[in-house]
């Protein structure tokens, strides 16, 4: 088996036996890197000293008879919008192309702890706006089972990179979806955790009652893994939870006799491509098969939540980005004839169409005399449908619904019809609205291509998620598919 293709238990494992070392395993994704990513466009940067000086840490660290860690050792990518100190983080956007940030996120500080390499830093829609990467201010990602299509967003980069076996595993950012509907797309594991539950500091913001970020990776055991990782309380994030975070691995366990799920019949409407929808029955059955309780229920405020999240996110949008303006940080237009000409062209010049749009949109809905038509009902229509979750979760463990309505689009298909665009998310961004932990992992296929199945859960209740999703994954072949690439080498 190509070592590139391994999960994180099976590398450590290796690592332990010295059957390979860090350094060694480094320089092995490194040069994956080389000759997948030409098609792929997953990294933005590739940060090959700082991989090959943390790994050298790593042997040293065995050398000297120490045990490693279930991370150490272990290649790892990032989103571009997580600060990472010394490199460069761009959020896909030329109003950051130059910024390199003086200090790490909270969660790039936890992976370092843990010992995990760091590759680079990833492809994204262009401050985490977008479905399918196709916004980035550089380059489109490419879905490594067809090239032709889009990876889904707005953490494209990062669920291609461990699609295409470029790492082992990589960190997202969830707004609306953005972790798990390029999962669904490219047929990965991909976790939005419970709003709170991991430290945003350091995260540049989008929509920050919205944004969270989760681990993406090959399977629901490597995901458990990450999450154990980056989990828990940080001062520095006023929403930041303060309780004790348990080892999810201990939640992995086949036996879900008794778990009780609800279909919400909601997210089984009109735009649900069929053939998606019969791999979710049949991904019904095997739960049934497993002894599981299902039973469809009810959200019936769902309908409101794109509205609702769009004004929402839109307008949090609009106050976080005002920040770039040519004075601080980033982008600054040359030769402005005043302050105002400066702040206006670097703005310009800087964001791209759909950022512009967005800014628009929030800075109109909370404008004077809009903000209570507009903003402020969206606000309640949140309530409302935070309300239709803790009502199904006094009945069901768990809920399940398709992550997305259709598999992946073609590059391009979609870019000219923004609204056709965020019907992508149309079964993610309830979640998000909720503040409650969802995750996609592989269902089956349609035409050579992945579905993801979404699961639901109760706040801070991850740890039922994971066995719900690795009950599913040890009984179905899906996470073990690999896509084929014309260079690297078919796997």
């Amino acid at each position: 088996m190509e070592i590139a293709t391994r999960t994180i238990g099976e590398l450590h494992e290796l690592l332990e036996s010295k059957a390979v070392s860090a350094t060694e395993l480094a320089q092995g994704f490194l040069t994956r890197i080389e000759a997948v990513d030409p098609e792929i466009k997953a990294f933005i940067t590739v940060t090959k000293e700082t991989a090959l000086e943390q790994a050298k840490a790593v042997d040293e660290k065995q050398a000297r008879g120490e045990k490693l860690g279930a991370l150490e050792g272990i290649p790892m990518a990032l989103k571009d919008n997580l600060c990472t100190e010394g490199i460069r983080t761009t959020c896909s956007s030329k109003i950051l192309d130059n910024f390199i940030p003086p200090y790490n996120a909270t969660v790039t500080d936890k992976l370092k702890e843990a010992g995990a390499v760091l590759l680079g830093k990833l492809n994204m829609d262009e401050f985490a706006m977008g479905s399918s990467t196709e916004n980035s201010g550089f380059f489109p990602t490419r879905n490594p089972w067809d090239l032709e299509r889009v990876p889904g967003g707005s953490s494209g980069g990062s669920v291609a990179a461990v699609a295409s076996d470029q790492a082992v595993f990589t960190l997202g950012s969830d707004t609306g979806g953005s972790i798990r509907q390029p999962a669904a797309f490219c047929g990965v594991v991909g976790l939005k955790p419970t709003y709170g539950l991991v430290s945003r500091y350091g995260l540049v913001a989008y929509a920050s009652s919205l944004d969270q970020i989760g681990p993406v990776t090959k399977t629901v055991a490597d995901n458990a893994w990450v999450l154990n990782a980056i989990a828990g309380h940080d001062a520095k994030d006023s929403t930041s939870v303060s309780l004790t975070t348990p080892d999810y691995t201990q939640f992995l366990s086949e036996d879900i006799r008794g778990l009780r799920i609800g279909v919400p019949q909601e997210y089984f409407g009109q735009g649900m491509d069929p053939q998606v929808e019969a791999v979710l029955q049949e991904a019904i059955r095997t739960y049934e098969g497993l002894g599981a309780i299902v039973e469809q229920c009810s959200l019936p405020h769902t309908e409101y939540a794109m509205p609702a999240y769009y004004l929402i996110a839109t307008a949090e949008a609009s106050s976080n980005l005002a920040r770039y303006d040519g004075v601080r940080y980033g982008h600054r237009t040359e030769s402005p004839e005043d302050i105002l000409s400066m702040f206006c062209k670097t703005r310009a010049e800087g964001f791209g169409s759909e950022v512009k749009r967005r800014i628009m949109l929030g800075t109109y809905a909370l404008s004077a005399g809009y903000y209570d038509a507009y903003y402020l009902k969206a606000q309640k229509v949140r309530t409302l449908i935070v309300r239709d979750f803790d009502q199904a979760f006094e009945k069901y463990d768990v809920l399940l619904s398709p992550t997305t309505p259709t598999t992946a689009f073609r590059i391009g298909e979609k870019s000219a019809d923004p609204l056709t665009m965020y019907l992508s998310d149309v079964c993610t961004v309830p979640i998000n609205l909720a503040g409650i932990p969802a995750m996609s992992i592989p269902a089956g296929f349609v035409d050579g291509l992945p579905v993801g199945m979404q699961l639901m859960g109760k706040h801070f209740a991850e740890g039922t998620l994971y066995k719900a999703a690795y009950a599913f994954e040890k009984n179905t072949p899906f996470h073990k598919v690999k896509p084929s690439l014309s260079q690297g080498g078919a796997r």
